[in-house]
C-alpha cells in the first residue's frame, strides 16, 4: 500500500485479485473521535472485473436460440451488467474501505455504518462512477488511574467443619442406595402434604405440593421421633413452623419467603415411601473414585485433597469477586469521553430485529449501555498492557486439563498417553462450539492476573460466611 496526500484527500493505490487500483478517499472530521469517510469510485476501479465476469456469464449461459457459449455479449450484457457491476462495485468498496482503516491504523468503534443521506442513490445500469459515505468513530484515550482502584483480595477460609460435611456428602454419593420399609431418623421421606384447617380438616384452596426431607432435618424432638417407624401409606401431623425454620418451609412446601415467615398451620403428610443412603467407608476404593490416579492411600491424604478441592474453589470465587468489584470501581472513575452519538447509531444498525428503538434506547442507555460498553473500552486498554486472549497453546493445555480431570492421560506408558491426550485435546478445541467456556475462563484468569498485578491488592483473610455477604453486597 502507497499513500500520497493530496490536499484533503488520499489517493490509495491497493492490490485486489492481483490488480493494483487508485481509489480516492476522504476523510472529514466530525468531532475529536467521530468522522466520515467519503470513497470515489471510478469505472477503471472495477470494469475489467465485470468485463471478465460477464465473459463467463456468457460461456455459461443457455440463451433460447443460441448454443451454449454463443450468445451476444450485448444481450449478456442487457440481461446481467447491472448486478454484476453492483457486485464488483461492492467488492472494490469492502477492500477499500478495510485497507483505509488498517493502514491509517484507525483503531475505531465496532464497525463504519453506510450513511444513507450523503450516499447519492446508485444506478448500476447507467452510472460508471460511484460515491460512498461511511460514518466511524475512535476509540477513546482511557486513562486507568490505579491509584483509584482500592479492592482488597479476600482469602477464604476452610474451616473444618466444611472439609467434614464435603467428605460427608462424597461418601453419600459413593454411598449405598437403600429404600427400608420403616423410617428412621436418617431416612429421607417424600409424600404429600396439605394444609390443615383449625378442625383438622384439608383447608380449602390450602397449600398441597408434594414434599420431601430428611427426618433428622426436622427441629422438634417430638415431632420427629412421629416419625420414626412410619410406613408407606401413614399420615403424620404435625405443627409445620415448629418442626421446620422459615427457610426450611419456603423450600419444603414450595413457598415464596414471605408468606413461609408467616406459615403457622398445621399440616398433613402422607407418606408415600422413603429412601436410606449408607455411606460408603473410608477406604481406598472411595479415594480412587474420586482421585483416580493420584495414589490416595489413607483418610488423612484424602482429607488433605479434599482441603485443597476446597481451597481452590474458594479461590476462584474470590477471583471473580475481585475482578468484578474492580470492574465497578474502574467503571465509577471512568472519565473519557465517549462517541455516544455513533455509538447508539450502530446499536441500532445492529439490532436485525428491530424491536430496539431509539427512544427506548436513550431511556436505558445510563443503566442498561453505558456500563458495559465502558467497560468494554477499559478491557481494550488492559489488552494493551497484556494480551488477554487465549492462545491456541493455551486452549489446548486448558482442554488437556479437563480430560486429565475426567481419567484420560493415565497409564502405564506416559509419553504415548501424553501424546494421544494431546490428540483428543485438539479434536475438541477444533470445534469452536466446545471452547467458548474455557476461552471464557483463561480469559478470566488472565484479567485477575493482570488486576492483581496492576492494582497490587492487599489480601485479606475472611470466613466462608463474610464473604457470601459481601458476594451479595
Amino acid at each position: 500500500m502507497y499513500l500520497c496526500s493530496l490536499q484533503s484527500k488520499i489517493i490509495t493505490v491497493y492490490k485486489f485479485n492481483n490488480q493494483f487500483f487508485a481509489m480516492n478517499i476522504t476523510r472529514e472530521n466530525l468531532s475529536d473521535l467521530e468522522f466520515c469517510i467519503k470513497i470515489d469510485i471510478e469505472e477503471s476501479d472495477y470494469t475489467e472485473k465485470v468485463t471478465k465476469k460477464l465473459k463467463q456469464y456468457r460461456q455459461q449461459a443457455n440463451v433460447p436460440g443460441f448454443r451454449k457459449g454463443m450468445a451476444p455479449m450485448g444481450m449478456i450484457q442487457r440481461m446481467y451488467k447491472g448486478a454484476v457491476t453492483a457486485d464488483e462495485v461492492q467488492n472494490v468498496l469492502n477492500e477499500s474501505l478495510y485497507n483505509y482503516i488498517k493502514d491509517e491504523k484507525l483503531d475505531i468503534v465496532g464497525s463504519p455504518i453506510a450513511n444513507y443521506e450523503k450516499t447519492p442513490t446508485a444506478d448500476f445500469e447507467k452510472e460508471s462512477a460511484f460515491t460512498f459515505y461511511f460514518d466511524a468513530a475512535l476509540m477513546p484515550k482511557v486513562n486507568i488511574d490505579w491509584s483509584k482502584v482500592d479492592v482488597k483480595h479476600t482469602e477464604i477460609k476452610v474451616e473444618k467443619k466444611e472439609v467434614d460435611r464435603q467428605i460427608e456428602s462424597m461418601q453419600n454419593q459413593a454411598g449405598k442406595f437403600e429404600t427400608p420399609d420403616e423410617l428412621t431418623e436418617e431416612c429421607n421421606v417424600y409424600g404429600k402434604v396439605v394444609e390443615l384447617d383449625k378442625d383438622g380438616k384439608v383447608k380449602e384452596e390450602g397449600m398441597s405440593c408434594f414434599t420431601s426431607f430428611e427426618v433428622k432435618s426436622i427441629k422438634d424432638d417430638a415431632i420427629r421421633a412421629e416419625f420414626v417407624g412410619k410406613k408407606k401409606e401413614d399420615k403424620v401431623v404435625f405443627a409445620a413452623n415448629k418442626a421446620f425454620s422459615a427457610a426450611d418451609i419456603e423450600q419444603n412446601f414450595r413457598m415464596d419467603a414471605e408468606a413461609a415467615k408467616k406459615f403457622k398451620s398445621t399440616v398433613e403428610l402422607t407418606i408415600s415411601g422413603c429412601s436410606h443412603i449408607t455411606p460408603h467407608e473410608l477406604d481406598e476404593e472411595l479415594f480412587n473414585m474420586f482421585y483416580a490416579g493420584k495414589e490416595i492411600k489413607t483418610a488423612t491424604d484424602f482429607r488433605k485433597a479434599v482441603t485443597a478441592d476446597i481451597e481452590k474453589s474458594y479461590a476462584d470465587q474470590s477471583d471473580i469477586l475481585y475482578a468484578n468489584q474492580v470492574r465497578k470501581q474502574l467503571i465509577e472513575h471512568f472519565d473519557a469521553a465517549i462517541p455516544e452519538a455513533f455509538l447508539k447509531r450502530w446499536i441500532l444498525s445492529r439490532d436485525n430485529n428491530k424491536e430496539l428503538t431509539a427512544e427506548k434506547l436513550d431511556s436505558e442507555w445510563n443503566e442498561n449501555y453505558l456500563p458495559s460498553i465502558k467497560w468494554e473500552f477499559i478491557a481494550a486498554e488492559l489488552n494493551k498492557i497484556q494480551s488477554l486472549d487465549p492462545t491456541h497453546d493455551e486452549l489446548l493445555e486448558e482442554c488437556k486439563n479437563i480430560l486429565r480431570s475426567h481419567g484420560a492421560g493415565t497409564g502405564e506408558n506416559s509419553e504415548d498417553q501424553e501424546k494421544q491426550l494431546t490428540q483428543m485435546a485438539e479434536s475438541v478445541i477444533s470445534d469452536s462450539k466446545n471452547t467458548d467456556r474455557m476461552y471464557d475462563q483463561i480469559y478470566h484468569r488472565k484479567l485477575v492476573a493482570l488486576l492483581k498485578e496492576q492494582a497490587k491488592p492487599e489480601t485479606e483473610k475472611i470466613t466462608l460466611k463474610e464473604f457470601e455477604t459481601r458476594a451479595k453486597a
